[in-house]
């Protein structure tokens, strides 16, 4: 009790300090997910992946009994981190989970250099996250990892004028820098760079301009969720028709929205690290135990991000034989390799970030549903901006 004491006065660490490794029989991890609000989707895929892999793997790992302990909070960085301060002091959690948006994920980086316990970052897509802190590492994603791709598969294919529209907000601004550095490194030219807002964005006068500049392609980000206003309203102003093509990051076609976004998608290209419709194995096991949990729900991204945040919570605890230390943690998770649903992937040992295949899709029609059908891929595909 002394040191809990402590703990809640502000010292951390040796609140940590008071309680040894390998004491405890259950290993509790705290998951932080927006799971009401604006960007409850995000939640409940993240949860949907992280309750599939405990459903597919059991429960224990280096001999200790997991647990999960879900705590919403609402898509705000103030309640991310209080809750994650809550989770450290109150819970005793071992290893924190989840962050759906990068200032969710920032907001918490304090807490981790405090408490010196790792971090898996589960949604948000940043480069610069992952400098704030040494506990951080991650199994979504950087988001100029899915647009360097799409660059080079653009120019071989002969699109060589391209207007970029992305949404004005971190992420958004990772993803066009890597788009355009490689598109240009390539030989194409960017005819124009167009940003949105993020919130309550309307796309009919910025698609306009794009139909006006007459463009081989238009290349777009915007988080998922707005990709199905964007699409309709791509398909309103005959961009299509004027044979403007348009190429994307994933989150505009996202796997658990698509079959809502209907016939405006088709035929839509695509980069990404993982869809529904990936043919292997492991993804069959993995999209068949989220539909059955999860009352029909098609797996996205996010999803997948869970279910590997809990690959590498297992695997590190294995590695560590059940020793709950957090640097020790983090040492183990450095380097780790495995076969996902979404294919080959690991984690660099230099950066703590995901190193993945990303994939060129087209959006089909497979029976009576559409899905992201990939047809090419590009691998070990790192954050081009990680040593900046």
């Amino acid at each position: 009790m002394i040191t809990r004491r402590i703990f809640i006065a502000g010292t951390m660490v040796a609140a940590l300090a008071g309680t040894p490794s390998f004491a405890q029989d259950v290993v509790k991890i705290g998951l932080v997910l927006p799971m009401t609000g604006p960007f409850a989707s995000t939640g409940r895929q993240v949860e949907a992946g992280v309750r599939a892999y405990m459903a597919l793997h059991g429960d224990t790992a280096g001999g200790k009994k997991i647990e999960v302990v879900l705590r919403d909070d609402a898509g705000t960085a103030d309640q991310t981190r209080r809750i994650a301060q809550e989770l450290v002091v109150n819970e005793g959690v071992s290893m924190l989970m989840g962050f759906g948006l990068t200032p969710l994920a920032m907001s918490v980086a304090p807490v981790l250099n405090q408490a010196k316990i790792p971090a898996i970052i589960t949604s948000a897509t940043t480069s610069a996250i992952m400098k704030q802190s040494e506990y951080f590492v991650r199994t979504s994603m950087a988001g100029p990892q899915s647009a360097v791709p799409v660059a080079t598969w653009a120019v071989e294919n002969g699109l060589k004028r391209v207007v970029t529209l992305v949404t004005d907000y971190g992420p958004g601004h990772d993803i066009e820098k890597g788009f355009t550095d490689q598109f240009k490194k390539e030989g194409g030219e960017i005819v124009e760079a167009v940003r949105v807002p993020l919130q309550n964005p309307d796309f009919a006068p910025f698609l306009q301009r794009v139909r006006d500049a007459k463009p081989d392609a238009i290349f777009v980000f915007v988080p998922s969720g707005v990709g199905s206003v964007f699409m309709k309203q791509f398909a309103d102003r005959g961009l299509a028709d004027a044979g403007i093509k348009l190429i994307a990051t994933g989150d505009v076609t996202d796997d658990d929205l698509l079959n809502a976004i209907g016939d405006p998608a088709l035929d839509v290209i695509t980069g990404h690290f993982y869809s529904a419709n990936h043919d292997s194995p492991e993804n069959k096991a993995y999209v068949e135990q989220v539909k059955k949990a999860a009352n029909n729900m098609r797996p996205n991204f996010m999803s997948v991000g869970g279910y590997d945040a809990m690959h590498l919570a297992y695997a590190a605890l294995e590695k560590t034989g059940g020793d709950t230390d957090g640097t020790k943690l983090v040492e183990a998770m450095k380097g780790m390799e495995w076969t996902s649903p979404r294919g080959p992937i690991s984690i660099d040992p230099a950066t703590r970030d995901i190193v993945q295949d990303i994939y060129i899709r087209k959006v089909e029609k497979v029976g009576d549903e559409l899905y992201n059908v990939e047809f090419a891929t590009y691998e070990k595909i790192k954050d081009p901006f990680a040593a900046q």
